[in-house]
């Protein structure tokens, strides 16, 4: 049974060659009607809007899912980053829910991870109305929703290079050790 297996895993890392590379990060902003997508450079350090993905229904997510796919094909992306937009006094309200949904359609259709990213950890709310006052009316409301995307991103990208920094921080003293040893 070993060698079967062995060949299977060796046939899948061909079919997605950016499984060898840097994995991108995808953020996602759902919208009633739209979503709003960023994606992070190959080191994980910047995010930057891609585009919104418009739906004519509310309910109508199967073009949604499979826009997404393919932008996850295309960046080589690793693992998704969705806006949680819990309220201010900590419950879920209805976009919150739906996000949830969301999040589990994700998961099934792609079978990457779906980070939650509570939106009130970025400064989407405060980006929110400084664009709006920027961009002109009609194109405003679309707008917002990619930027909303890139600061959800952009925020668990630094949260990230924070956590990675601590742990390198820590790992140094135990190469220090080893060093010696050798």
């Amino acid at each position: 049974g070993m060698s079967l297996w062995r060949s299977c895993s060796q046939s899948t890392s061909r079919t997605n060659p950016g499984k060898d590379r840097l994995m991108r990060v995808l953020g996602l902003d759902f919208g009633s009607k739209t979503v709003g997508v960023a994606v992070s450079d190959p080191l994980g350090l910047t995010a930057q809007g891609v585009e919104i993905i418009r739906r004519k229904s509310e309910n109508k997510l199967r073009q949604t899912l499979a826009r997404i796919e393919a932008l996850i094909e295309e960046y080589h992306v690793g693992i998704l980053v969705l806006g949680f937009p819990k309220n201010m006094n900590n419950t879920l309200g209805d976009r919150a829910e739906k996000s949830l949904e969301f999040k589990e359609m994700l998961e099934r259709r792609t079978g990457l991870p779906v980070i939650m990213w509570d939106e009130r950890l970025t400064t989407v709310e405060a980006n929110r109305t400084l664009i709006e006052g920027r961009i002109r009316r009609e194109h405003r409301k679309e707008y917002v929703d990619m930027l909303a995307a890139v600061f959800i991103l952009q925020g668990y990208l630094d949260s990230e290079h924070i956590r990675k920094e601590r742990e390198e921080t820590a790992g140094d003293k135990e190469q220090e050790t080893i060093r010696e040893d050798s």
